[in-house]
């Protein structure tokens, strides 16, 4: 399927991370999954920045593991953490500075159907099925195969379907423990989605 809209280019990514985060909100982002095309709109996200960002995994140096953050924007970094989740971070900024976005939330758009089989059972149809950054890629299927993909290629991408400009709210990032006044998480005040707080 076919869906409207314009595929964001290698320029998008390369500018400044603060730039490219809350311009990620009301994107689509579209993975040509096995069984069938998913894809949703992005609700929230968090900025991470170089190596003198306490919470950034690049504040350690360069190791295999972060290698991918290292290159220049438009590539998918994935990583897993502790032994259940995956995350899924979009590379930004130049080659040699390690900067990414991580997706924390999206709102589902197209293969529901698909995201709630790749989901734990028992859940009741209204369960929320990909509001935080773990239960997103569960609910795409994407896993550490994905890392270092070409977000500009044809297999997992994203593109601007003209959605109008969502309301942004603006908060400290969550989860973590250093750098926790850094307010660099934006999201979509009116999405339930959204995983964390929605006031501001």
């Amino acid at each position: 399927m076919e869906i409207l809209g314009q595929k964001l280019t290698r320029d998008f990514y390369l500018r400044p991370t603060l730039t490219v985060a809350p311009d990620l909100l009301g994107k689509t982002i579209v993975y040509n999954h096995p069984q069938r095309q998913l894809a949703a709109d992005i609700v929230e996200v968090e900025a991470y920045v170089g190596e003198d960002d306490p919470a950034c995994h690049a504040a350690s140096g360069k190791t295999e593991r972060n290698r991918v953050m290292y290159g220049r924007g438009g590539y998918s970094y994935l990583y897993f953490i502790y032994g259940m989740y995956h995350c899924f971070n979009i590379v930004t900024e130049r080659d040699g500075f390690p900067a990414a976005v991580l997706i924390r939330g999206v709102e589902p758009f197209i293969g529901k159907d698909i995201m709630s089989r790749l989901l734990p059972p028992g859940k009741s149809p209204n369960w929320l099925i990909s509001d935080g950054p773990g239960k997103f890629c569960r609910a795409f299927g994407l896993t550490r195969k994905q890392n270092g993909l070409d977000l500009t290629g044809s297999e997992l991408f994203l593109i601007d379907r003209g959605n109008e400009k969502p309301h942004v709210g603006v908060s400290p990032r969550v989860g973590i423990k250093k750098a926790t006044k850094r307010e660099w998480r934006f999201f979509d005040i009116n999405s339930r989605y959204v995983s964390g707080n929605r006031t501001v």
